[in-house]
């Protein structure tokens, strides 16, 4: 699934594997929230829960789509966050993956706290 991540300085896409916590956000496609910033890390509640699936993982690459299961919340790494060690990726604690972006991922150092953010499924 390909999903569209809006903010007011810029966009992004992802692709998302069929996953539980995936197929989960998809039923509540489109949504909209406000982004929050951690580090070099953008996250923003979904208005979902979900559960911890095998194979959640802390540290990630930069660019993974990962669902923060303690929050509700999409998190979307593109560097250190402040409990990295060294330029490692680390999420506040492990997370489901549900895919990667396309692209540079660096483009979400655009994305000011508090951007109002547009999540979207889009047409395969």
């Amino acid at each position: 699934m390909q999903i569209r991540i809006s903010w007011p300085a810029g966009h992004l896409t992802a692709a998302l594997d069929d996953t539980p916590t995936a197929r989960i956000l998809a039923k509540a496609l489109p949504l909209v929230s406000t982004a929050r910033t951690w580090g070099e890390e953008v996250y923003f509640d979904t208005g979902v829960s979900a559960t911890l699936e095998d194979g959640a993982q802390q540290v990630v690459e930069p660019g993974t789509v990962a669902f923060w299961t303690d929050g509700d919340a999409l998190a979307l790494p593109y560097g250190p966050t402040p409990v990295s060690q060294g330029d490692e990726c680390r999420l506040a604690s492990p997370c489901n993956v549900l895919g990667r972006v396309d692209g540079d991922p660096r483009v979400l150092a655009t994305v000011r706290d508090g951007d109002p953010v547009r999540l979207e499924a889009l047409e395969p």
